[in-house]
């Protein structure tokens, strides 16, 4: 049946660190494209199965949990003292909107 020596542990993996990022960061990608968003996902997937099959489940598994480090790096450092944005809450919202080169009048569409 199931057993965790499959890749599917891999997409589960994956697929339960998106699943999660959609639900609580979901809103700070509103205006970021399906497509886009999708791509990166199934990018990611790819990605981590094809390391656990070239080099192994547990290099491909610190592999996922070393892409935290710029994570933090951007929110804690970079956003904050760089940009004045809280790296955690998006505020002020004009100023992430314009970091991502989004419209600021969400209201003209």
């Amino acid at each position: 049946m199931f057993t965790t020596g499959s890749l599917w542990f891999e997409i589960a993996i994956v697929s339960i660190i998106f699943a999660l990022g959609n639900i609580t960061m979901g809103h700070f990608e509103e205006r970021t494209p399906k497509l886009k968003r999708v791509g990166k996902y199934i990018l990611t997937t790819v990605l981590i199965c094809g390391i656990s099959v070239l080099f192994g489940r547990s290099v491909a598994m610190i592999i996922l949990a070393m892409t935290a480090l710029p994570i933090l790096y951007v929110h804690g450092y970079y956003l904050p003292k760089k940009k004045g944005i809280n790296g955690w809450s998006g505020e002020p919202k004009s100023k992430y909107y314009e970091f991502r080169k989004w419209d600021k009048d969400i209201f003209s569409k």
